[in-house]
């Protein structure tokens, strides 16, 4: 593939607005369809687009497999710590109302951190197990 001049300059047109769309649907998850499962998945996309076409060397110069052994586990920690903050100012677990000043600023928090979470996990689970496909050899 690295003699695929059109592939090669296609992937870099499209990777920025892979990235910039899987942030709106991120962002734009508290108002309708879409937030961190479907924003994981569209990043996470754009990254393998890139591996696939440029190789496994120069994805993981960009994605590195110790940041992902950091960002699995971080979003699932950040998803069962809002729910355990919930739970230490007297709610139900990731139940929101008491993180914010008034009960709509906290449901508007506690939903955004717990996305966020969720974002990072499936972010960097997609890319592990690309990793660990992309890293086999044929026998």
């Amino acid at each position: 593939m690295r003699l695929d001049v059109v592939l090669r300059v296609a992937t870099k047109f499209m990777l920025a607005p892979l990235l910039l769309f899987a942030l709106y649907v991120q962002f734009h998850g508290d108002y309708g369809p879409g937030g961190g499962f479907q924003a994981g998945v569209i990043a996470a996309a754009a990254i393998i687009l890139y591996g696939l076409i440029n190789g496994l060397g120069p994805v993981q110069r960009i994605v590195p497999v110790g940041l992902l052994e950091v960002l699995i586990p971080g979003g699932v920690l950040i998803y069962v710590g809002v729910g355990v903050a919930s739970m230490l100012l007297g709610d139900n677990f990731l139940d929101y109302n008491h993180l914010a000043h008034d009960r709509i600023h906290g449901q508007e928090w506690g939903v955004f951190l717990v996305e966020v979470g969720v974002f990072l996990t499936v972010f960097s689970t997609m890319i592990a197990i690309y990793y660990a496909f992309a890293g086999r050899r044929r026998s």
